[in-house]
């Protein structure tokens, strides 16, 4: 059966191992606070799997979806910025959080246009807009046109794809 992986952030349902069989690992990654410059961050997935938890390899690298209401993120009222968990890109700012009830951190805009990609989706019976880190071409999530003004859109992301820094 498939087990579902419990972090820190989320709960991904997915074949990997239980928690109990995979070992923890710390890392850091370094926050990148401005426009992206077009310098992009390629590894291999072996290198990927090397620097990502299993959660997080599943959804970044494997496109796949945290379960609703598990990640950290999806409740975070405190100001910061939101950066890509696999190579620290700014994405979001927390002024541009709000809660869309969907159980994903979710957003009206990006920090910066040039810090994602917006790629057409056809994976299910419906046409979705998937939303990846310019800089590493990691899996963040999906946007919407049904969010709030003043841009309608909702950014809705996996808890997972996001690290926070809080602003001191």
């Amino acid at each position: 059966p498939l087990g579902v992986i419990a972090t820190a952030d989320s709960k991904i349902a997915d074949p990997l191992p239980t928690p109990s069989k995979t070992k923890a690992k710390t890392r850091s990654v370094v926050f990148i606070d401005g426009e992206f410059d077009g310098s992009e961050l390629k590894k291999t997935d072996a290198e990927w799997k090397k620097d990502l938890s299993p959660a997080e390899f599943y959804v970044m690298r494997e496109d796949g979806t945290e379960e609703p209401y598990t990640g950290a993120l999806d409740k975070n009222k405190k100001t910061g910025t939101y950066h890509c968990a696999a190579c620290g890109l700014v994405l979001f700012k927390s002024d541009a959080k709000y809660d869309s009830q969907t159980g994903w951190p979710s957003f009206f805009q990006v920090a910066f246009k040039k810090n994602v990609i917006e790629i057409e989706d056809r994976s299910l019976s419906e046409v979705r807009t998937e939303v990846e880190c310019a800089r590493c071409k990691a899996h963040l999530g999906h946007v919407f046109d049904d969010g709030p003004q003043p841009t309608g859109l909702r950014y809705c992301m996996n808890s997972v794809s996001l690290k926070f820094k809080e602003q001191k």
